[in-house]
């Protein structure tokens, strides 16, 4: 069987950079670490790791960041799990 792996350049996340108030709260709840951290500002370090569970937008106190959260890969992996059938974000490698 092959490893899941996620479509390239699908996801829905952004960061305004300007918005950002430096707090880190992005890194710390982010399943997938795709976010880091650069002269104290944060950045998106690996964007096709997001699984767009809305976690980081949820959670930015400066809302900088946007994602639309159940329409990615979070919502197709429920979705699979729940028997349904659907779009689906994810590959076989």
């Amino acid at each position: 069987m092959g490893k899941l792996i996620y479509l390239k350049n699908v996801v829905t996340l952004e960061l305004d950079e300007e918005k950002c108030v430096r707090c880190g709260m992005c890194l710390v709840v982010c399943p997938h670490a795709v976010f880091g951290m650069s002269g104290g500002k944060a950045y998106i370090e690996k964007r096709d790791a997001c699984m767009e569970c809305g976690a980081c937008a949820q959670n930015c106190p400066a809302e900088a960041i946007t994602v639309e959260a159940g329409v990615g890969c979070a919502s197709a992996v429920i979705n699979a799990a729940l028997g349904k059938k659907g779009a689906s974000c994810c590959t076989l490698d």
